[in-house]
């Protein structure tokens, strides 16, 4: 779908041709193309600026059916990201339009603030992400994805990051399968259906591949797994993914909080926000997609997946507040809150991540309190680490990415708020500020030396509406990120 290309404009016949242009500067080397913007910007309607968009048909010049200018605004405000936005708005208008296929005008990266290998990459990630439709449950499909995306390009460039282009298909598939499994509804991806799809797709990819069932997390004693799942006649599972390049010097474990459907248990949630509750397995989702993707990218470093998928209901069976259970790890848990659960089921994963895998570098990735939310909005991630170069990476590869991630504090006289009288710690903070950290606090008590980050994503896993590449649902954040993460560690 997606290609770099190489062709004279005057003599090559093209369906669409996508113009990016700026309001004050040139950013096109092309002769032919510099011509067009100037017919286009003798048009009152169009300067140029940020979001102004004007369609030409049968221009002087070229053999395109038409010509889409779209505008950039000043120079010095365009970055990878607004890039993004520019190619995923214009492939949207592209389907919209019904087209099959776009020829997209890359800026020359000597007129840019950025490295050539940058801008293409940019423009290529937004026309693909911005290309994906949700419709699977829709018995009228509407709209249909452009077949063919191409980046006009020099030769010498086109031959340069021919590479280029399949990373980005890469991470951006994985991104997509992401997207679909937040989206799916809960009643289509209980934890069993859930592992089976994403071990039936990983083992496509020829990673290892391990599912155990409650059986064997019983006989494990996975105890804080299995006290979330206790409600739910639905059963759980752990899944494993492995990524082993043979010599790999260093191993990375990813761990994604899986909770298929989250009721709060008999601590219920409230109406209006049950019904978006089928997104609590979005760090399971970027964790399973990272793994697929690894396999095609071919880091190389041991990367590992780990992920402890759950449903969350309130029953006669359910764990109740008050209960004290015991941990894969051996310390005992006083539940003062069965609505957080995320953070049971995942010290349960880290331990056993550690303890069989022994990762140079552990992270988890969790959708896990609204109190993020309320600290950094709904399109930022909270960061927590004790460790400043890991927590450096991650933000690094946040900003490359534009999966934006803040670096919060982990304070140690906050540990007093999930002190227990009666077990040897508490899942909910006796108070009801700083909700964020003490849940990672929670969590940094179960893993050792073992450098480590965690990574709520409870503001930016899904989107209410759409932007310009990416639909209503899932987003599938992380995937882009904890690729671009690999390569740093």
């Amino acid at each position: 779908m997606l290609q770099l290309t190489s062709v004279d404009l005057k003599k090559e016949k093209t369906d669409t041709l996508v113009i990016p242009v700026c309001e004050d500067k040139t950013i096109h080397e092309d002769k032919t193309i510099q011509f067009l913007i100037k017919t286009a910007k003798k048009i009152e309607e169009f300067k140029g600026k940020k979001g102004d968009e004007i369609i030409l048909y049968d221009m002087t010049g070229v053999k395109a059916g038409r010509v889409i200018f779209s505008g950039l605004g000043k120079l010095d405000k365009v970055d990878a990201e607004g890039l993004r936005i520019f190619s995923g708005k214009t492939v949207k208008t592209g389907i919209k339009k019904e087209l099959t296929d776009i020829l997209i005008a890359a800026p020359a990266s000597g007129k840019m603030k950025m490295e050539e290998p940058e801008v293409i990459e940019a423009i290529l990630e937004g026309a693909c992400l911005g290309n994906h439709i949700f419709d699977k449950y829709k018995k009228e499909k509407k709209l249909k994805p452009i077949k063919k995306i191409c980046l006009l390009v020099n030769a010498d460039t086109a031959k340069k990051h021919r590479k280029l282009v399949s990373r980005v298909a890469a991470v951006c598939e994985g991104t997509i399968l992401a997207r679909e499994w937040v989206t799916t509804p809960s009643n289509d991806k209980k934890p069993e259906q859930l592992a089976r799809s994403i071990v039936t797709l990983a083992g496509k990819v020829k990673l290892k591949t391990t599912i155990l069932n409650e059986k064997q997390l019983k006989a494990g004693k996975f105890g804080s797994l299995l006290a979330v799942s206790a409600g739910s006649q639905n059963k759980p599972a752990l899944v494993i993914l492995e990524y082993n390049p043979g010599n790999a010097k260093k191993t990375i474990a990813f761990v994604g909080k899986g909770v298929t459907f989250d009721s709060g248990g008999i601590n219920l949630k409230p109406t209006s926000g049950l019904s978006d509750m089928k997104i609590d397995m979005s760090g399971a989702a970027a964790v399973a997609a990272t793994l697929i993707t690894a396999a095609k990218l071919k880091p190389g470093k041991k990367v590992i997946g780990v992920i402890p998928l759950v449903e969350n209901m309130p029953s006669g069976s359910a764990a109740r507040p008050g209960d004290i259970i015991k941990s894969y790890s051996g310390k005992t848990v006083e539940i003062g809150n069965t609505d957080a659960e995320g953070r049971l089921i995942l010290i349960d994963a880290i331990s056993y991540t550690i303890r069989k895998y022994k990762p140079h570098t552990i992270i988890d990735m969790a959708t896990l309190t609204g109190a993020c939310v309320v600290a950094l909005g709904d399109k930022i991630a909270g960061v927590f680490s004790p460790d400043d170069k890991l927590a450096d990476a991650i933000v690094k590869s946040g900003k490359k990415t534009h999966e934006r991630c803040w670096r919060m504090p982990l304070p140690d006289d906050y540990k007093e708020l999930i002190k227990s009288d009666l077990a040897d710690i508490k899942n909910m903070s006796s108070s009801r500020w700083g909700g964020a950290i003490t849940a990672a606090l929670f969590l940094s008590d179960f893993v050792g030396d073992t450098p480590w980050a965690h990574i709520d994503i409870a503001g930016p896993a899904a989107a209410a509406k759409g932007g310009a590449y990416c639909g209503s649902g899932g987003t599938g954040f992380g995937v882009r990120l904890l690729s671009d993460l690999t390569d740093r560690l």
